[in-house]
């Protein structure tokens, strides 16, 4: 009996050896080959992965080529008498399937390189397309160096030069810096970004839409975001309601805030020159007065001496030494905090610099030059009036238009 349970104890041993020693080779084999073996239960890719949920997308596309339809009278008549002012080029006209590709792209945090950020993320819809912040977080939580401008009605000023320093020549080479950029968003080169595109499953029918063929190129990726961005238009404010009846619908405070803006010749910088005067109806949009200095000075009075040399930086010449590109007053209520540097929290502090705060240096606005007192000595009730007016430049519609909205929420 005792032999007979060994001998058949020797050959289960035998064979469960032979067994282990097949399935040893067998994997051997495997995990050597073309096709590694999957590993059980892998978890599926994170949205903004290598294919992200898709956009929710209209129908009936929405229509961005006749933005400019909706303009006051006053307006569209500006524009009639200034033909040159759209800089739209004439190899990238906007259309409503260019467009939609363009708000994908620009709300769509796979352009960056972990998938974290998106142009949206530092220009938010109802901040007026800005972020809130005096400087931007970007993909890696570290900081930018400058405050986020604001992205409306860019397609209206003759100079179509971008961002603070104004070293991007237009809004088609803009759109792909900080999609690039080692802060911001950080995407290695344009074929990584193409690369990364094309394996998203909803970008080749939108590029075939807006372009005519699926295949992703990084300047297509360029003209669709300028599209976008050229049809985001505010022209819906208090103020430009109140051009057609002489601002009946103004408080007397409104209506001295905007007699003390043009008097004291706020509006030669933040408008244009031709309607900057007293009893002119201002377009507020930066049409002359870049920011560059054509000799007249454009400096603001920030610091004597300006550790961030601005426009200088890329002109080296020592005119531009701290000077910035101008922003615009169109709904400056929402687009705290203030200045390149973000280093004005509130309207009010912003104000208060030009009253008391404007420090002489070499590039001086010839509206400040020579000022002793530190500034434009404005009363309680001169701020009042000028903060009560700017916010008559507040469009409320542009915060909630769908078709300038975030696709992805």
């Amino acid at each position: 009996m005792t032999k007979t349970i060994s001998k058949r104890n020797l050959i289960c041993l035998i064979a469960g050896i032979a067994l282990v020693i097949l399935n040893s080779v067998s994997c051997k084999k495997e995990n050597n080959g073309a096709n590694p073996a999957p590993i059980p239960n892998e978890p599926n890719p994170e949205p903004g992965g290598n294919d992200p949920a898709a956009p929710n997308l209209p129908g009936t596309l929405y229509d961005y080529v006749g933005t400019r339809n909706n303009m006051p009278p006053y307006m569209q008549a500006f524009m009639n008498a200034n033909p040159t002012l759209d800089n739209t080029p004439v190899g990238n006209p906007i259309t409503n399937a260019g467009a939609t590709l363009g708000r994908v792209l620009f709300y769509d945090k796979s352009l960056s390189v972990n998938n974290t950020r998106s142009c949206g993320s530092c220009h938010h819809q109802d901040k007026a397309f800005t972020d809130g912040v005096a400087t931007s977080e970007g993909f890696e939580g570290n900081l930018t160096r400058r405050n986020s401008m604001p992205v409306v009605n860019l397609r209206f000023f003759r100079s179509a030069t971008m961002f603070w320093d104004m070293r991007a020549k237009d809004i088609e080479t803009q759109t792909l810096i900080p999609v690039l950029d080692h802060i911001e968003m950080g995407i290695p080169s344009l074929a990584a970004l193409e690369t990364k595109l094309t394996g998203i499953s909803y970008y080749p029918a939108l590029f075939k839409s807006a372009f005519g063929s699926e295949v992703v190129a990084s300047d297509k990726i360029a003209k669709a975001i300028s599209q976008f961005l050229r049809s985001i238009v505010s022209f819906n404010s208090r103020y430009d309601q109140g051009v057609a009846t002489q601002f009946s619908n103004f408080s007397a405070s409104e209506k001295n805030g905007m007699r003390l803006m043009q008097a004291d010749f706020c509006t030669e910088c933040h408008s244009d020159f031709s309607t900057a005067g007293v009893g002119k109806n201002a377009s507020y949009l930066i049409v002359d007065n870049t920011g560059v200095n054509t000799g007249f000075g454009s400096n603001n009075g920030l610091e004597s001496n300006y550790t961030d040399k601005g426009i200088g930086e890329i002109t080296h010449k020592p005119a531009d030494q701290g000077t910035f590109k101008i922003p615009s007053l169109r709904n400056v209520e929402l687009t705290a905090p203030y200045m390149h540097d973000g280093r004005f929290a509130t309207l009010e502090d912003a104000i208060e610099h030009y009253s008391t705060g404007i420090k002489q240096n070499p590039n001086i606005g010839i509206q400040f030059s020579g000022i002793q007192s530190g500034g434009l000595v404005f009363s309680a009730k001169d701020k009042n009036d000028i903060i009560a007016f700017l916010k008559t430049l507040t469009d409320q519609s542009l915060a909630t238009e769908p078709k300038y909205a975030d696709p992805f929420k």
